[in-house]
């Protein structure tokens, strides 16, 4: 009986309103200039990847933290260092304000009515993010926060996916075993292999389009034996399968 269902935020049940790399452009521009967009794409994704090893769970606070990323997309994409480091005062508070609201973030179409079938079955919900406290924020601007029983979020917690001990706090707070609670989350390793080694089932979200398969593919990848699900309604009716026991 699943009497849990844990989500990931970020490609899951949320999304950049705008891609990343046009927003950091547009708050760029007036301080930079303009910068190449696939050069900023490429600057940001190497950015993040180096500071989610460096300093892992937002080490010395999320916006030192996302001010180095900042920093490292802007020179990476070409900007003057010199006169990067004299406009980060101002660009780093627009970017962490702008990415802390429905300015910055929108809830797919399928979150809200998914969130509130699953209420419905009788199922509750709850997500784990890899975030910042800034999470919140945009829970609550997206009316998202009401329907989730429990929220835990990575800087808060001190520990991130795929950390078998979040998956754990999760369930211990919402009051659910282990074997009844599957997670839901686009990341291979983080979510659906995180998960299932916690001794979680999971489902590893794929949509179609720039926003799915396209973007969070990882290159060489092999989805053999994961299942996989391309919308969070399948997730209703995955659940609704296994408490019913159909297979």
């Amino acid at each position: 009986m699943i009497r849990l269902v844990i989500f990931d935020a970020f490609g899951t049940i949320l999304a950049p309103r705008l891609p990343v790399y046009v927003q950091y452009s547009q708050t760029f521009a007036p301080y930079l200039g303009v910068l190449d967009p696939d050069a900023l794409k490429s600057a940001f994704r190497v950015a993040l990847k180096q500071l989610q090893v460096e300093k892992p769970v937002y080490e010395n606070g999320a916006e030192g933290w996302w001010g180095e990323v900042i920093k490292r997309t802007a020179v990476g994409a070409g900007a003057d260092p010199q006169t990067v480091d004299k406009s980060l005062p101002e660009i780093v508070p627009k970017l962490m304000k702008r990415f802390s609201s429905r300015e910055g973030y929108k809830a797919f179409d399928d979150s809200l009515p998914t969130l509130e079938k699953l209420r419905a079955m009788g199922v509750k919900s709850a997500l784990v993010s890899n975030a910042d406290s800034r999470m919140r924020l945009v829970l609550d601007d997206l009316s998202l926060s009401p329907h989730l029983t429990e929220i835990l979020i990575s800087e808060e917690e001190g520990i991130e996916k795929p950390a078998k001990e979040i998956f754990a706090r999760a369930c211990q707070r919402v009051g659910v075993g282990l074997d009844e609670a599957v997670h839901v989350g686009d990341e291979l390793d983080g979510d659906y292999y995180g998960a299932s080694k916690a001794g979680l089932q999971a489902l590893l979200v794929r949509r179609p389009g720039p926003e799915g398969d396209d973007e969070r593919k990882e290159e060489g990848e092999n989805l053999c034996g994961v299942t996989v699900v391309h919308s969070l309604l399948e997730v209703a009716d995955w659940v609704q399968q296994k408490n019913s026991g159909k297979k």
